[in-house]
């Protein structure tokens, strides 16, 4: 099993910036496809930043350019950076890690909430 643990939402002004972190239980040096996903009240679930082979990255559309996704593998930390924030961006925020033990399941946290109002 693994534990991931977000933190670093909360309230923010537009065009402020936030640094969510996302605290695994274990090492993540071998786990390739990390990153973060969002959902709005009454949206679907969808993919904000994540490595996709440990060290490349993509991007959602609406997030590129304000948004980063970095990692710490030795604090076993995945962090999005958060910048220009808009109001838009207003979701719970959760964690995810695929196939960390070769299983092809994917891991959640319990999420993180940022609301973006002045």
């Amino acid at each position: 099993q693994v534990q991931l643990v977000e933190s670093g939402g909360g309230l923010v002004q537009p065009g402020g910036s936030l640094r969510l972190s996302c605290a695994a239980s274990r090492s993540i040096f071998n786990i390739n496809v990390m990153g973060w996903y969002r959902q709005a009240p009454g949206k679907e679930r969808e993919l904000v930043a994540r490595f996709t082979s440990g060290i490349t990255t993509n991007y959602a559309d609406s997030v590129k350019g304000r948004f980063t996704i970095f990692r710490d593998n030795a604090k076993n930390t995945v962090y999005l950076q958060m910048n220009s924030l808009k109001s838009e961006d207003t979701a719970v925020y959760y964690c995810n890690a695929f196939s960390v033990f070769g299983d092809g399941k994917d891991y959640w946290g319990q999420g993180t909430q940022v609301t973006v109002s002045s």
